[in-house]
Order: C-alpha cells, then structure tokens, then sequence
C-alpha cells in the first residue's frame, strides 16, 4: 500500500487507510496511546487513525509527530500539498489537535531535527518547514 497522501483525490486517500489499517480492539481497548507518525500533511489520514483507535476503545490518544510542521509545498523531488492544502500552514497546534481528534499533539523542533539529523543547517532544504528555499532569496 503506498502513501496516502500523494493520492489525487480525498475519497481514494480516505480508502487507502481504511485498507492498510485494522486496529485491534483487543489489544486497544482501555488503553492509552501513544500514535507516532512521520509528518502531517493534510491531516485527514491522522484524524481517520484517531478515530479508528478510539472506536476500538482507545481511552486517550496522544499524537507524536517526528518532524516540524509542514508549512510550505516541496518544490524538490516530494509530491506535497500545495500551501493552501497543508494543515499546518493555516492553522496552529491546538487548532490541528482539535481537528484531529487527539488528546495531545507535539512536533520535533525545527532545532531538534537539525541535531537528530547531524548535518549542519546550510546544506539542508527545509523550506517545507521553514519557508526557507536555497536560491529562492
């Protein structure tokens, strides 16, 4: 199953979730968890897997998110929302936790990717995250 996000329409995004994900209720049921993801683009795949480990009974589900918001389109080589279509580019952590569904939502610091990648900031594009293109000043 690839990624859902790269879909070219809502419905077959929606779909693409529904198939690759089948939460275990009883292993779900009562419990607190911890949901890791990569990124959130639009935020429609997060909110379906909120949803679906509440529905197995999920007491608390807390978001945990491995990059910095995207804020801004890739123009390097990832398929990504236009500007308009990112959640995080219109709408602050609070306001995409509620659309979510979570109890909890948090990011990786812009300062802290850096660090866990090893690489000096200069060589990096992070203009998805920043806003901040190489050659575009």
């Amino acid at each position: 199953m690839g990624r859902t996000f790269i879909q070219p329409t809502q419905d077959i995004r929606d779909l693409g979730v529904r198939l690759k994900l089948n939460p275990i209720k009883a292993v779900i049921n009562g419990k607190d968890i911890v949901l890791v993801d990569d990124s959130i683009v639009r935020g429609t795949t997060s909110r379906q897997i909120v949803k679906m480990l509440k529905d197995a009974g999920a007491k608390k589900v807390h978001v945990r998110v491995a990059s910095p918001p995207m804020i801004g389109p890739c123009n390097f080589g990832i398929d990504t929302a236009q500007k308009g279509q990112l959640i995080a580019a219109s709408q602050s952590v609070e306001e995409i936790r509620k659309f979510l569904g979570a109890d909890s939502l948090g990011y990786l610091s812009l300062k802290n990717l850096i660090k866990a990648v090893g690489i000096p900031k200069n060589p990096l594009c992070m203009g998805c995250l920043n806003l901040d293109y190489p050659g575009c000043k």
